[in-house]
């Protein structure tokens, strides 16, 4: 008797406990490790208005990029990491962005690492390969070092980020920044630091999408030489339509650089560096872009879709004396399976990757300056 009642317990604990230890190995099932790898090649063919050599030739074609992109993924925590590799003439290899994140909800994620910053227009304000004229002084597709809160819902998105500093390759004090980097930050003996950055979009419309936006960010500028802090900002308003598969991008943006320069040192310029080739920008400056573009759905062989865009960027230089910065880009980019293909027009007036003095095109600049044009094909696999 004694027997058959503790069989019969035995029996009763298995089938009570048995659904919660498949719960249990159903919810592990689900909790494992996920990993995402990909990336991309690419090669760039150029012709440009300004180098007589080229002219002779033809133009040039060679590599351009190779990049690796990581995610990862367990238990509501998650990696985002890309790393580039470059010719040694634009800097070598570096990590564009990496950075370990945690998600909340579905409305609510945190960042750390180094983030994407917060500031107009994600994640690229343009549409070409030369993105527009805010990249080159460090306010579009940007990343630093720090956190970041993010929010977004179906009528709004926020997010506040602090960045301690930009990439530090060389964790001295007194050593100048490496210009060899993806995102343009302050180098030279001026060092970014401390900055707090906010920003906020409400999105409208149903057919007709329409994102407007306000960006602000504030932080330090430590001097080497000086070992004191100065300051600088940046506001934006931005703008976005989505409509029948043409999309609008416009931003109006104030700059200023207050730096702690040593004696006989200029503060109305800042030097500024990436792809391992520093030069100067004007301390303070106005900038306003305006792009657009249109899809359109082909059957071209391989080809499904083609995007025709035009992006347009003025610098306002605040000195008097210095000489105002314009670049204009009009292309198309072909999509074909993995393959996407930019054909670029690219014209600058006293821009650095267009003509001219590469040194201070975007600071004093040269009145005398001519338009100087690029034509550019890049070619890349995406896997």
């Amino acid at each position: 008797m004694k027997i058959l009642k503790l069989s019969y317990f035995v029996k009763l604990s298995i089938f009570l406990i048995l659904p919660f230890l498949c719960f249990g190995q159903e919810k592990e099932q689900k909790e494992k490790p996920e990993l995402d790898l990909g990336g991309a090649l690419r090669f760039n063919y150029i012709y440009s208005s300004w180098k007589e050599e080229q002219k002779t030739k033809g133009g040039e074609f060679g590599y351009d990029m190779f990049r690796i992109n990581a995610k990862a993924s367990y238990k509501g925590i998650f990696l985002n990491a890309e790393y580039r590799l470059y010719s040694e003439a634009f800097g070598g290899g570096f990590l564009k962005q990496g950075w370990i994140g945690y998600k909340f909800n579905e409305k609510n994620q945190f960042h750390v690492g180094l983030v994407y910053v917060p500031f107009g227009i994600k994640q690229y304000n343009s549409h070409n390969w030369f993105f527009n004229i805010t990249y080159y002084v460090g306010l579009e597709d940007d990343h630093d070092m720090g956190f970041k809160y993010l929010h977004e819902d179906e009528k709004w998105e926020y997010a506040f980020a602090f960045l301690k500093n930009a990439e530090e390759l060389n964790f001295g004090g007194d050593t100048e920044n490496n210009s060899s980097r993806y995102s343009y930050d302050v180098v030279g003996r001026n060092k970014e630091t401390n900055q707090f950055n906010a920003k906020i979009v409400r999105k409208l419309g149903d057919s007709i999408q329409h994102r407007i936006g306000f960006s602000g960010q504030y932080g330090s500028l430590y001097n080497i030489d000086t070992n004191k802090n100065g300051n600088h900002y940046a506001l934006a308003l931005h703008y976005e339509l989505n409509w029948n598969k043409w999309n609008l991008k416009t931003e109006i943006i104030t700059v200023s650089h207050s730096p702690e320069n040593k004696e006989g040192q200029s503060n109305k310029i800042i030097k500024m560096g990436a792809y391992g080739a520093p030069y100067e920008i004007a301390a303070d400056f106005n900038m306003y872009t305006i792009g657009l573009s249109k899809k359109i759905s082909v059957a071209w062989g391989p080809v499904s879709e083609i995007e025709v865009y035009n992006d347009f960027g003025y610098m306002q230089k605040k000195e008097k004396e210095f000489t105002d910065s314009f670049m204009n880009v009009t292309g198309l980019l072909l999509t074909a399976g993995q393959v996407y293909t930019y054909i670029d027009y690219a014209a600058g007036y006293n821009h650095s990757w267009l003509g001219g003095n590469f040194e201070d095109d975007f600071s004093t600049g040269n009145p005398d300056a001519n338009w100087e044009a690029r034509f550019n094909i890049n070619i890349g696999y995406y896997f």
